[in-house]
């Protein structure tokens, strides 16, 4: 009886120390996700109410270092390098940095993004891009502190910092053509010696030696550079499809290659193939 009585103690005092109270958040976090173009950009920041406050030159003071929203730093990641109001910024994540003024805002883009609010030592050399905006009227009040995107082109679209009854923008601009020329480039020019390396090998797991030989043809025939495990590959297909004088030649290739690379491996493997397959 007694172990029983400590037994459901234990048990109690697990869930006891387990249980955690959940209520709602007051600045509550939220995550952007947004196509700019061709470029993945993601915003995470926590979203303050007015709940009846004065926000700028008050909650918020004129021209001092702003986490620009509650709790962590917001904090922005691009998925190519891009420019914000025309300064070159590289892909990464960066925490915006803002400091509000009455006509302008100063918006820094700051590259160590593991703040938790304003950073205890300010680094000048962390300030990957920085750049001022002037500050728009809205002519109602936004309770709750929004970022969103507008003013979408093929290039370019606008990051909106939105609370109180004001508004700044900064425009950000996305190498889609560049981006696009890069495919188009890519996909005229057909299958690279790689994917046809690729696809030769998963025919040739498949048993289906016709198109693997197909393939590692093409993968040869379209490398710069020669490559012993190319041709290995190649002898092993040869002989899949019974043809053991291509499967002997591509071994020596592959064998006289690894050589000069000084890969043991593949040595030892083409010599027992080329002993297996009766070379001389």
């Amino acid at each position: 009886m007694k172990k029983i009585v400590l037994f459901l103690s234990v048990a109690l005092l697990s869930l006891g120390v387990e249980a955690q109270v959940k209520t709602p958040q007051p600045s509550p976090t939220s995550k952007i996700e947004q196509v700019i173009g061709l470029t993945d950009v993601a915003v995470e920041y926590s979203r303050p109410s007015m709940r009846g406050r004065t926000i700028f030159g008050d909650l918020v003071p004129y021209d001092k270092l702003w986490r620009t929203g509650a709790n962590k730093n917001t904090q922005i990641t691009f998925g190519d390098d891009v420019k914000v109001d025309g300064k070159e910024l590289k892909k990464g994540t960066y925490a915006i940095f803002t400091k509000p003024g009455k006509e302008n805002w100063e918006v820094i883009f700051y590259s160590d993004a593991s703040n938790w609010g304003t950073p205890k030592k300010w680094d000048d050399t962390k300030e990957a891009a920085t750049t001022t905006v002037k500050v728009a009227d809205i002519p109602f009040n936004v309770e709750t502190f929004t970022v969103m995107f507008s003013d979408f082109t093929m290039d370019s679209a606008k990051l909106n910092i939105i609370w109180s009854n004001k508004e700044v923008s900064v425009k950000i601009e996305v190498p889609s053509k560049k981006i696009a020329l890069a495919s188009i480039e890519k996909t005229m020019a057909g299958p690279s010696a790689n994917d046809h390396y690729q696809a030769a090998v998963f025919f040739k797991d498949s048993k289906d030696f016709a198109k693997a030989k197909e393939h590692i043809d093409k993968a040869i025939s379209s490398r710069k550079e020669p490559a012993f495990w190319y041709h290995r590959q190649q002898s092993l297909i040869y002989a899949g499809s019974g043809d053991k004088a291509g499967a002997i030649k591509a071994a020596k290739t592959s064998l006289e290659l690894a050589q000069k690379a000084e890969n043991a491996d593949y040595v030892k493997l083409n010599k027992d193939s080329l002993a297996e397959w009766g070379a001389k």
